[in-house]
């Protein structure tokens, strides 16, 4: 229920543990579908606000919180004013109706990967491509993989799938290995924070592929403008009104082009 809308963010919770909690501005949603339940531990994906945002806030409520986060993203949970900076670059005047508060995570409390590891019956692999700090998590016994943004964004009950593609980390190249990476994976199903869980693994696996070719060679060749035009025109005829603001909402178009026109002036100024 981000903002009063369904089907824009999901946190997913495993035996005590929270994947991705999302925002601060969500929290109280999050707690009361928790019920009784007292969370143990956070397995974020990664940082962005819509993903990690409540993890402060939490660690404050729950003071035995352990929070799992690949080690490029952990100084930025401790201490998060270079995030804020950031993401105030994209969302200005609306952080704090968008995400809350963003509180830092006592450093005592950070648990920090590389990727490789076991934890909590979790496999982890390092995905990057959407974000340097990216990464996904295997649930053995389940055989479900709990995959951020790394596997698209797709508004149930459509299969409608975009890339999302914000700035600053974009990189195509490592985000399609990182496909491959959760592929050997076999996982039974996929847990997509945007949103839902979706068991047409090797599908979805392939749409979100074309998305990202298409959406890099859109953002290459039309400029903004035309970028943003047929996004929304795709969108808009694969799903109903209702859906087509959850799906912008999730992955706003203007928002998509700026990562991926960073990514192609960062490829120009390195050849």
């Amino acid at each position: 229920m981000h903002m009063g809308r369904d089907r824009v963010i999901c946190a997913f919770e495993i035996d005590g543990l929270i994947v991705d909690p999302g925002p601060a501005s969500s929290v109280e949603t999050l707690l009361d579908r928790l019920g009784p339940i007292e969370p143990r531990g956070l397995l974020l994906t990664h940082i962005h606000l819509d993903h990690a945002g409540a993890a402060g806030v939490l660690c404050r409520r729950f003071p035995e919180l352990t929070v799992y986060v690949h080690d490029r993203g952990a100084p930025h949970l401790i201490d998060p004013s270079k995030l804020l900076a950031s993401a105030s670059r994209l969302y200005g005047d609306e952080m704090d109706a968008l995400w809350g508060e963003v509180a830092p995570v006592p450093e005592e409390r950070v648990r920090a990967l590389a990727g490789g590891e076991t934890i909590e019956g979790f496999r982890v692999a390092y995905t990057p491509g959407h974000a340097s700090h990216h990464v996904c998590y295997l649930h053995e016994d389940s055989g479900d993989a709990y995959v951020g943004d790394m596997a698209g964004v797709r508004i149930p009950p459509f299969e409608h799938t975009l890339a999302p593609t914000p700035p600053p980390d974009i990189d195509v190249e490592q985000w399609l290995d990182s496909v491959h990476t959760v592929a050997t994976w076999n996982p039974q199903s996929l847990c997509l924070t945007h949103f839902g869980q979706v068991t047409d693994v090797a599908e979805q696996l392939h749409r979100i592929r074309t998305a990202l070719a298409d959406q890099a060679d859109s953002a290459r060749i039309d400029g903004e403008e035309g970028f943003i035009a047929r996004l929304e025109s795709d969108i808009g005829a694969a799903a109903d009104v209702e859906s087509v603001k959850a799906y912008e909402q999730a992955a706003p178009p203007d928002q998509l082009y700026k990562g991926l026109e960073r990514y192609w002036r960062k490829r120009s100024e390195a050849a």
